[in-house]
């Protein structure tokens, strides 16, 4: 009797796995009812519309892409892949966009832009930015005194980053160096081809690309290492995963299986560079061969809950401190944070 109610029991808690099942799982029937069948209730599917940008912010998440493709979740995930913040943002606003990787200062203005009706899921991505200088000796961010420094995010995290290490050095970014900024990665390459002492700050995986066009073009800073010299700097983030409060509300289990497979992605992009070059390919159009070499170097992580609330306030606090206007105008507070 013992043995058969074990089987009994074994039997209960499979049927019980498998009635919640993914959505491209084939249902294999118990038993044919005599009588009228009782339906089982089934897992709602949900849509959920994923937006990021092209380079770190997308190559952490290349495996949880391909998964999606092959119909591995219960929900459906629309992944888009966009070139700037400025393809994101208003469709993010009018809700086309149910979860964004976007700069993280950008999170804190949509914040204070909706009044509230943004939550910060994880960080995603540290410090990204370079400092490459071909021809010309640079040790240290004191050497970049009276140098022209090609850039590129403007408005965004690499100005208030670059110009806050700046100041920490002893340099005025107003008069010290002269910044020229460039709305592309890619309108900065011609003028380090050109140029016999040219210095530019260009995020991964474009460090990579213009290494490999531009001769002797060199890795002289890495703006990461130079902001953990100041602990109260805290983290240097570069992005994180943002969702609109009403779709984190509605749909909390669709978040939860987000955040599951967003981590493993993550991780799996970090230690299995070989494997996540590729994808980098197939899902953000960056070549194999450039992302195997700039993985590393991008800094891909996933932190959440109450660590990534200490992390990313104190990094917007110090952003608030430098120039307010670019997280917003103000603060967010504990309800910005999602627990």
């Amino acid at each position: 009797m013992k043995k058969i109610l074990a089987l009994l029991i074994a039997a209960a808690m499979i049927f019980a796995l498998c009635a919640c099942g993914s959505a491209n799982e084939e249902s294999v029937p118990v038993s044919e009812p005599a009588s009228d069948p009782v339906s089982e209730p089934a897992c709602e599917a949900v849509a959920v519309r994923v937006a990021s940008l092209k380079g770190p912010t997308s190559m952490g998440l290349v495996k949880f892409m391909d998964q999606s493709a092959a119909g591995g979740f219960v929900n459906a995930y629309e992944f888009t892949v966009a070139g700037s913040a400025d393809e994101i943002t208003p469709k993010f606003i009018q809700g086309e966009f149910d979860i964004v990787s976007v700069p993280a200062n950008l999170a804190s203005v949509l914040w204070n832009r909706t009044e509230g009706k943004v939550k910060v899921l994880a960080v995603n991505t540290l410090g990204v930015l370079y400092i490459l200088g071909k021809n010309v000796q640079i040790d240290s961010v004191a050497d970049l005194r009276g140098k022209t420094v090609y850039a590129t995010g403007k408005g965004s995290t690499p100005e208030y980053g670059l110009k806050k290490i700046l100041e920490q050095n002893g340099l005025d970014p107003e008069t010290d160096v002269t910044i020229e900024w460039k709305s592309q990665p890619d309108e900065v390459l011609p003028l380090l081809k050109t140029s016999e002492s040219a210095v530019a700050m260009l995020p991964q995986p474009y460090v990579v690309a213009a290494m490999t066009n531009v001769e002797g073009l060199e890795i002289k800073l890495s703006l990461n290492d130079e902001w953990s010299k100041f602990p109260e700097n805290g983290a240097f983030i570069t992005s994180v995963i943002a969702v609109r409060a009403e779709f984190a509300a509605e749909h909390p289990e669709a978040v939860a299986e987000f955040m599951a497979a967003a981590e493993e992605s993550c991780s799996f992009a970090v230690s299995n560079v070989e494997e996540t070059a590729p994808l980098v390919e197939q899902y953000v159009g960056i070549k194999a061969g450039v992302a195997k070499q700039a993985l590393p170097g991008c800094n891909i992580t996933f932190i959440a809950g109450a660590q990534m609330k200490e992390a990313l306030s104190a990094y917007l606090g110090v952003l608030f401190g430098y120039e307010p206007k670019s997280v917003g105008g103000a603060l967010p507070d504990g309800g910005f944070y999602y627990e």
